[in-house]
């Protein structure tokens, strides 16, 4: 009699998380869609790894972390570079390698402890970094929001940026509860609606795709001058990581730096990342607005974000979805950027002051100075006639460099 009456109420328990992760994924499905819109990549293959990702990581951490894992902005230029240089297949590849550096740091910090990454990586080095990754995308969001290199007129791209840019500002600022959470799906919907009422939409696509349809996967190549450039870029992603997990173990009540363990949740996101580029997608990073949304909800069942990758599995099968989003207009894209790539050079800026640098210290000064001129110069160093670093990775390797030589006073805060 009791298991008669267990079985609907386990039903009904399912039913909800079905529907709270379904919540999840919509939370997180603007920006998620947001990076391969941006870099050319397939939306619907984004979907497919997102989901991928977050089963890989639930396996790895032994599906004790609610959080959700999708594309990671920090990756948009080096793809948008890679792209252009080598072709999708050569980026995909370096992108993929780049996870080996997920798997170096879960092994530092699974032999000397998470302190170690603090003496590597501390403030000074990856603050300036992730500003950097954050300027070097401005002039690629003006020219987007001004319609450069596309069809569409200046007043009509002016208009729709504007209108987008200010809906998402708004809806960032003065929303309440779980809209405050996904400005960006606001702003995009704004700007779409506007470019409806101009005329700007092409419906076409998505009256020819399919309903079901497999993503679109692509085979990687490996090319040494484009995994050389990747490796060091996913340091910043990878240090953000474990702001990331102290996030959600803030939210959840839980220490998850000890249980799993961050080098768990390291393995756990590189692997995402790596099989997430194997395939085709972007690499893959946890996601801030589905830790709110948790703290919002107060649901911290993992078995919800579970439910998120199933539905984001499920969505990236649909052709019509993919299609549906590639008909949103760059102008609209534009308007997105001018405020999520200003927002990580301010992560940047957060983690200098909340890692309490002294910028007017010598030894500090020489260090940011240096990464700031070499990132917003477009310094590059050739290694030989087969290898060129420049732009982040440059920027990466010599902060680090910086950090282990220049001689750091007792009595200086880092």
């Amino acid at each position: 009699m009791s298991h008669q009456a267990t079985a609907p109420v386990e039903v009904q328990n399912i039913g909800k998380q079905a529907f709270v992760g379904l919540q999840m994924l919509f939370v997180a499905f603007g920006a998620l869609v947001l990076v391969p819109l941006i870099t050319g990549l397939n939306a619907n293959t984004a979907l497919l790894t997102a989901g991928i990702g977050t089963l890989l990581f639930q396996l790895c951490t032994g599906k004790q972390v609610p959080i959700f894992l999708a594309s990671s902005f920090a990756f948009i230029a080096p793809i948008q570079y890679g792209v252009q240089t080598w072709g999708i297949p050569a980026t995909m590849g370096g992108l993929a390698c780049a996870g080996l550096v997920y798997f170096a740091l879960s092994t530092l910090v699974k032999l000397r402890g998470s302190a170690a990454l603090e003496r590597i990586f501390p403030p000074v080095v990856v603050g300036p970094v992730i500003i950097i990754i954050g300027m070097g995308l401005a002039p690629v969001a003006v020219d987007m929001a001004l319609g450069k290199n596309s069809t569409y007129s200046y007043e009509h791209s002016v208009l729709v940026s504007m209108i987008t840019l200010v809906t998402t500002l708004s809806v960032a600022v003065f929303a309440k509860g779980m809209m405050k959470l996904i400005p960006i799906m606001f702003g995009i919907v704004a700007g779409y609606v506007v470019c409806l009422f101009l005329g700007l939409i092409n419906f076409q696509p998505v009256l020819d795709a399919k309903w079901f349809e497999l993503p679109q996967l692509t085979k990687p190549e490996f090319n040494l001058e484009a995994i050389l450039y990747m490796l060091p870029i996913a340091i910043a992603p990878a240090v953000e990581h474990v702001g990331g997990i102290m996030a959600i173990s803030s939210v959840a009540g839980k220490d998850f730096l000890k249980k799993p363990g961050l080098h768990r949740t390291l393995l756990g996101d590189g692997i995402a990342t790596a099989a997430a580029s194997l395939v085709g997608g972007p690499p893959n990073t946890t996601y801030a607005e589905v830790t709110g949304a948790v703290m919002l909800t107060r649901n911290f069942n993992p078995n919800i974000m579970t439910w998120a990758a199933v539905w984001a599995i499920a969505i990236s099968f649909c052709g019509k979805v993919g299609a549906f989003l590639s008909t949103i207009p760059t102008i609209v894209m534009g308007g997105i950027m001018m405020l999520v790539f200003g927002s990580i050079a301010v992560v940047g800026m957060s983690t200098l002051i909340k890692g309490k640098v002294d910028v007017t210290a010598p030894r500090n000064l020489c260090i940011i100075s240096v990464v700031m001129t070499f990132g917003i110069g477009n310094m590059f160093v050739n290694v030989g006639d087969l290898v060129s670093l420049k732009g982040i990775s440059l920027c990466a390797i010599v902060a680090i460099v910086l950090n282990l030589i220049l001689p750091n006073e007792k009595n200086e805060v880092e």
